[in-house]
């Protein structure tokens, strides 16, 4: 089965992860587009390819702020990803759990020794 276009999926656009970096950067504020690619080292042009595609999903909006452009988080659509991961919160508290239960084992074994 083919895979969404990266434009119009959310998991796929995030999948690279330059953008997840202009995510992060994001969350503290609005960034113009040449702050982005100076703090992720990468061209101006390489930065908005990226915050193309994370606008078209909806990630990322866009304001004009005189003669530049201001980019910002839109996080309402990372949703469904965050619903998508926190279906794996209650496999890894078991796994700690086990592995919790496990290390009290090997503690009460010792002690025993």
């Amino acid at each position: 089965m083919a895979r969404a276009s990266t434009t119009s999926d959310v998991f796929n656009a995030i999948a690279e992860p330059q953008r997840r970096d202009i995510l992060v950067l994001l969350r503290s504020g609005e960034r113009p587009v040449t702050e982005l690619a100076a703090a992720l080292g990468m061209t101006q042009p390489g930065a908005s390819k990226h915050l193309r595609v994370l606008r078209e999903v909806g990630l990322v909006r866009d304001r004009k702020d005189g003669k530049q452009r201001l980019y910002g988080l839109d996080a309402c659509k990372l949703k469904p990803v965050a619903e998508w991961a926190g279906g794996f919160e209650q496999f890894w508290n078991e796994s700690f759990e086990r592995l919790d239960a496990y290390v009290q084992e090997l503690k009460q074994a010792r002690e025993e020794d």
